[in-house]
This record gives structure tokens, sequence and C-alpha cells, in this order.
């Protein structure tokens, strides 16, 4: 291995390091509206964003807000030595896919049945680290 490889991996284990992800899967909400309240947050810094979710009247925010709180907790067990106050913590990315929908018929007049289906979805989160303290 070269001197740039062992560069470029010790850059990329860096970088990697500055980075948290959070799951959350099989939430029984539609997507849709996980994905109002997932673009309300994106690219905001943790705290405004913790505020938002906490405020807001959505049951989708309740879930996004205890995400954010995990994803938080796992930067924080990669860097024990830093500070969060000082890193500046953001949501680089947040992404809503959908998951396994539940089908299941309602009766309808005339002997019919109408189709529901219950969504849920994915929620993938990603937090990164400004690092005001280094730049």
């Amino acid at each position: 291995m070269g001197v740039r490889k062992k560069e470029m991996a010790a850059q990329l284990k860096e970088n990697r390091r500055q980075l948290a992800f959070a799951k959350l899967n099989d939430c029984p909400t539609s997507p849709r509206k996980m994905r109002l309240m997932a673009d309300l947050i994106r690219g905001t810094e943790a705290e405004k964003a913790l505020s938002l979710l906490r405020f807001s009247a959505k049951e989708s925010a309740k879930r996004l807000e205890k995400l954010l709180l995990s994803a938080i907790a796992n930067w924080q067990a990669k860097n024990e030595d830093a500070d969060i106050e000082k890193a500046g913590l953001y949501i680089k990315e947040i992404r809503v896919d959908s998951g396994a929908m539940l089908k299941r018929l309602r009766p309808a007049p005339q002997g019919r049945g109408h189709r529901i289906r219950k969504r849920s979805n994915h929620v993938t989160m990603v937090l990164g680290a400004q690092d005001n303290a280094q730049s």
C-alpha cells in the first residue's frame, strides 16, 4: 500500500468520524406525512431542528425528534473527547423511503370491498459536524 493510499484512507476515516447515522425502520406513518417534517429540518443545525420538532403538533415530529436524539447519541459515542456545542452538528442528510404496506379491505355498498393501504416508512438520518473549533 502506497503512502498516498494510506493518507487517503486516514482522511476518509477522519471524515467518517465526523458523521453519525440513525435509522428508523417500519414507522407506521405514511411517507408523505413524514416527508413534510423531514423537509422542514433538512440542512438545519441539530439544536434548531430539535426545537422545531419539539414544538410541532404533528405525530411524525415526535418520531423524528427521537431519531435525532439517537443520531446525536451515536455521534457522541464516536467522538467521546469532542464537545457537541463546538462541533456544530447539523442534519446533513435525511431520507424517507416507503416501507411495507399492509393491505386491508373495507366493506362497501352492494357487496363490494374498497382497498385500504396502511403505509409505513423507513427514515435514515445523517448528522455532520461543521467543526468550528478546527477551522
